[in-house]
């Protein structure tokens, strides 16, 4: 047994603990327990109130003893009058809390006993009930889905919900939905949202009258009375225990179940354990090769580490270093508890504190390497020179050992790795698998406390160490067994790049830059492959201990072909190190990545990880993907069911839409595009907009880069309704992103929630008549602070979406303080267009369109006051958050653009061959032939630079970008007025009529010179731009 500090790894550096983390609660568990992977539930739902919190009948009826009042008089008077319907219009979300209290009041001979009372229930059920929650952990780590499904209410600008939402999948409320349990709609949502079959459920709530649907739907339902009662009711159900939590461990699997009587009286023997208190056992869900166990005994925590059963690959187990008893060797250790960081992005931490656990990382790891082999007496430890080359050996031996099928770019690796071979290593000491979720961090501190997975350690080579902490770079953050950071911005999470990371190293440990970076990273994906198809063979003979392992095999490829793209940058480095007569040959700062096939650099293009990955490995920087072809399956798949639902959903519907926007009652939402909107959401063609950069944790969107929403968008763009079918519609797409990027939690839970799930629209108020506002610095409007409170006044127009009966956000900019520096001078407030002091002059039209039912609104701000609570970032930064805006929310634009005039050539085409003038098709005529050819060569052109700047803005900052964004909200909109021109002209008066969609696409496409900025501004950004490089 051995204790892990820090101290004890620099005197001997085999002493080292394996897993752990946070766990202070008691363990334990039966023997009845065994896990299985063939559970007839994947999901369990609970009820709020009697469920997850205190329950409000038992609460109540203290009270009413308390306050000496009859059994059930409270909630008779609650239910009974005005009284009934406003509690009614509450659970709805009509009411709020405070109103609904209100309404109470005004009960004269009740209100005095009735208001207490309610303040004191909201009080006394503000706490989750810890048997529960940990009942709820327990059945997460089991892999299943958990939801929320309760009646509530609104409560402080925010839905009454005292419990952690980290434990749950879905979370349904009545005054969000607009309807409440028992009716049947609301159980339907929740198993729509958790895509379970109601069969596979499980249901609790405290009330029987609730239970009724459930059931009927086929939900299995748990009446929950005692708490500890229902917790045994649905452990009799799942069949694992639901306490004894300890977090990132699960119930043991069945096939690496260990005999806890042998091990027991080991304890005791050889730790004086107490015979009386019983053992109890968790499997570490953490780990690939050997399972790791927590165990308990009394106040005793120890950590067990074992080989798994069965045949073994020679050498890939190495746990002899740890200890060996009980047939199987294993290695105990003690419990250290601390933090440990599975996801490499560190999500609840701040900028700060994640550079600083990066910084402990790569300290320790230096550490490490800094240790005297002689000194410590481990100059034995392992062979000294040659490691990488010896690695190579003992990796293609362990591949070859486990390799299923043939894998053409790993062959190419193992032929290249031996033929590029360092020519000088320093040998330290290497711990063999260095991560950030091999360590173990203080519970507060960015410090390490232990590190982990000792059992490749040896001495070697210390930059295979390096290279080793830095694979998450290059993996995408859902990778199923290692989660990375690619496509993350790096910069705006305080983390820093892989180069940055060897930059420290080396200024640490005093040593000169790394040239030859590219092989190590090779070599280290080379392993990382070796051991996934390790790992794989051994799920399909049933040794592995994790869960995920048979995901392994569909990394393989992937991994393989990353480390031969590091191959080849090697190549080109040592290639570009040949000196030449030109010291400084041209280089080509973009390629393509279309239609490829078998070349070695084209797996990400091919590659499939079916539904264990929601992003796959992201092209590598500098590469552009021109066409859906070479998109990742996933996004291939998202492309093709947003194909299918234009032509099955959008097209046929284009006149009825249309139609109705001409209609009397074009200000009311049509009905038939809430019905698409149901459709799409149930999908998943739902928020596709969200940009990967802005949302790392994929939490709202679809987890896509700005260049495959690029071609998705620009399908969308074929239809003028579409984008609003799919929730990707402007403004709310801009507004969606500056909530997300810049709004507090509470702006994020009363307005990005409801815009997310398409319960509301918004508009944005920037646009002045009196002044020329292309410039933002020129707006008149004024915000004026007042105690708590900003009054807001001015006259705007071309408030798009104002229009809207369902527009309850305005986004208002205006001056805090015109005495400041010019762009310092303006904010940015989150107004609701309830407010009084807000007036809707008129509708504006453009060419005639109204654009209803969202519209262009006039509107006039008079007196209006919001509270302090509603600016957004803080007072002084609307023009950032206006810059901020012209990012990915107005490159849509562009991208539809794109779709607009693709579908205007193709209309176009279909007509020039049925239609005949002068004794020929049309098609046939020169100057229609010359028309369609440059149409389809400008809107080619024009898809190019949309999408270098997608690109752009996915690899670098938005700023850095500025001169490609302002290219292409110049070149999309005359581009499209080419187009569409051209397509009107073949269509004689068709085209102009409303018929066809080319009118509205030509009127549209001119508005865009203007919304989207005026084409001269974007030529001075430009020139400006140029002249400085």
């Amino acid at each position: 047994m051995c204790v892990s500090r820090i101290s004890h790894i620099l005197a001997k550096a085999w002493n080292v603990v394996s897993l752990c983390r946070y766990a202070h609660v008691p363990v334990w568990v039966s023997s009845r327990w065994k896990h299985t992977n063939s559970q007839q539930y994947t999901a369990v739902i609970f009820d709020m109130g009697g469920v997850l919190i205190p329950s409000l009948a038992t609460l109540t009826a203290e009270w009413e003893l308390k306050n000496n009042l009859q059994p059930g008089w409270i909630w008779k008077t609650i239910l009974s009058g005005e009284s009934h319907v406003a509690w009614d219009r509450c659970m709805l979300g009509e009411l709020t809390f405070e109103e609904f209290v209100l309404v109470i009041s005004k009960e004269k001979q009740t209100s005095n006993i009735i208001k207490p009372y309610l303040e004191a229930m909201t009080r006394q059920m503000d706490y989750q009930i810890p048997a529960m929650r940990e009942a709820i952990q327990c059945i997460r780590a089991e892999g299943l889905k958990t939801a929320v499904l309760t009646n509530n209410f609104w409560f402080k600008h925010q839905s009454f919900l005292p419990v952690e939402k980290v434990d749950f999948d879905v979370v349904i409320e009545s005054c969000r939905e607009g309807i409440r349990k028992p009716n049947p709609e609301i159980y339907k949502r929740c198993l729509e949202r958790l895509k379970v079959q109601p069969t596979e459920s499980i249901y609790l709530d405290d009330f029987g009258q609730n239970l009724k649907p459930a059931a009927q739907l086929g939900m299995i339902t748990i009446k929950v009375g005692d708490i500890t009662t229902a917790i045994q009711k649905l452990e009799s159900l799942l069949r694992f225990p639901l306490h004894g939590y300890v977090h990132g461990t699960q119930t043991v699997h069945k096939h690496m179940d260990i005999p806890t009587d042998r091990l027991k009286e080991y304890l005791q023997t050889t730790l004086g354990l107490s015979s009386a208190e019983p053992l109890t056992l968790r499997q570490f869900s953490h780990g690939q090769s050997n399972p790791t166990y927590h165990i308990r005994s009394g106040d005793r925590q120890l950590v067990l580490r074992k080989k798994p059963p069965g045949k073994l690959l020679q050498s890939a187990h190495a746990v002899e270093r740890e200890y060996s008893i009980l047939g199987t060797s294993f290695y105990l250790m003690e419990y250290c508890q601390g933090r440990i960081f599975k996801d490499p992005t560190l999500p609840g931490l701040s900028a700060h504190q994640r550079t600083e656990i990066y910084s402990a990382m790569n300290h320790v790891l230096c550490r490490i390497h800094q240790v005297d082999v002689h000194a410590a007496g481990l100059e034995d430890y392992g062979k000294h020179g040659n490691y990488i080359e010896r690695q190579v050996h003992t990796w293609t031996k362990q591949y070859r050992a486990s390799e299923t099928h043939n894998i053409p770019t790993m062959e190419q690796i193992i032929k290249w790795l031996p033929e590029n071979l360092p020519t000088h290593e320093k040998t330290t000491i290497v711990h063999g698998d260095f991560r950030l979720d091999n360590l173990v961090f203080h519970p507060d501190k960015p410090e390490v406390l232990a590190i982990l997975d000792w059992e490749l350690s040896t001495l070697g080579d210390p930059i295979s160490d390096v290279a080793l902490s830095c694979l998450a770079h290059y993996l995408p953050p859902d990778f199923p067994i290692l989660k990375g950071l690619n496509n993350c911005d790096l910069t705006e999470l305080g983390i820093p790049s892989d180069l940055e990371y060897l930059t420290m190293y080396c200024d640490k440990m005093g040593i000169n830059p790394v040239k030859n970076w590219n092989f190590y990273m090779a070599f280290s994906f080379f392993r990382v492959t070796a051991i996934l198809q390790g790992v794989y063979k051994r799920s399909l003979q049933g040794q592995a201990s994790s869960t995920k392992a048979e995901t392994a095999g569909k990394l393989v490829e992937s991994t393989a072909e990353l480390s031969w793209m590091f191959a080849i940058r090697e190549g080109f480095r040592k290639f570009k190190s040949i000196p030449t007569r030109n010291p400084n040959p041209p280089v080509r700062k973009y390629s393509t990545w279309n239609r490829q096939r078998s070349s070695a650099t084209n797996f990400l293009s091919t590659l499939s990880l079916n539904n264990h990955s929601k992003h796959l490995i992201s092209v590598p920087k500098g590469h552009l993907i021109i066409s859906s072809e070479g998109l990742s399956p996933r996004v291939q798949e998202l492309y093709h069911q947003l194909t299918m639902f234009m032509d099955k959903h959008i097209y046929p519907l284009e006149r009825e839409l249309t139609d109705h926007q001409r209609d009397e009652n074009r200000w009311t939402p049509n009905p038939k595009m809430e019905k698409l909107k149901t459709e799409a959401k149930a999908k998943g063609l739902w928020n596709l907009f969200l940009p990967l950069k802005t949302d790392p944790e994929i939490k709202y969107g679809a987890g896509l880069t700005n260049l495959e929403y690029a071609h998705l968008c620009e399908v969308m763009g074929r239809s003028l309704h579409a984008p609003e079918a799919f929730n990707c519609s402007a403004p709310d797409t801009g507004n969606m992103e500056i909530l997300l990027k810049y709004g507090t939690e509470a702006q994020k839970e009363q307005w990005l929630l409801p815009l997310l799930e398409g319960k509301i629209r918004s508009c944005f108020a920037m646009t002045e008549p009196q002044v020329a506002s292309s410039d933002a610095t020129n707006i008149e409007a004024s915000i004026v602070e007042e105690g708590d409170s900003y009054i807001l006044n001015g006259h705007k127009w071309w408030t798009s979406g104002a229009m809207d009966p369902r527009c309850k956000l305005c986004v208002f900019m205006g001056k805090t303080n015109p005495q400041a520096h010019r762009h310092r001078q303006q904010s940015m407030i989150l107004v609701s267009m309830d407010t009084p002091g807000i007036k809707v002059v008129r509708p504006l039209s453009v060419y005639g369109m109204e654009d209803p039912p969202g519209g262009h609104g006039e509107l006039l701000f008079e007196n209006v006051r919001v509270s302090k609570e509603n600016i957004l970032l803080g007072p002084g930064q609307g023009f950032e958050i206006a810059q901020g805006r012209l990012g990915p929310g107005r490159i849509h634009h562009c991208m539809r653009l794109i779709g607009y005039a693709d579908r205007a050539l193709q209309l176009m085409k279909e007509r020039v061959k049925t239609r005949v003038a002068f004794g020929r098709p049309l098609a046939e005529q020169g100057t229609i032939m010359a028309d369609i050819a440059n149409s389809r060569i400008e809107i080619e052109q024009a898809r190019l630079l949309v999408l270098k700047a997608a690109q752009l803005m996915d690899t670098v900052s938005d700023k850095e970008a500025a001169s490609e964004i302002s290219m292409i909200k110049l070149v999309a909109p005359n581009m499209a007025l080419h187009v569409i021109d051209r397509a009107i002209q073949a269509f004689g008066a068709a085209g102009l009529s409303g018929d066809y969609p080319l009118a509205q696409f030509f009127g549209w496409a001119r508005a865009l010179r203007l919304a989207d900025g005026p084409d001269e501004v974007h030529r001075a950004v430009i020139a400006k731009l140029e002249l400085k490089r």
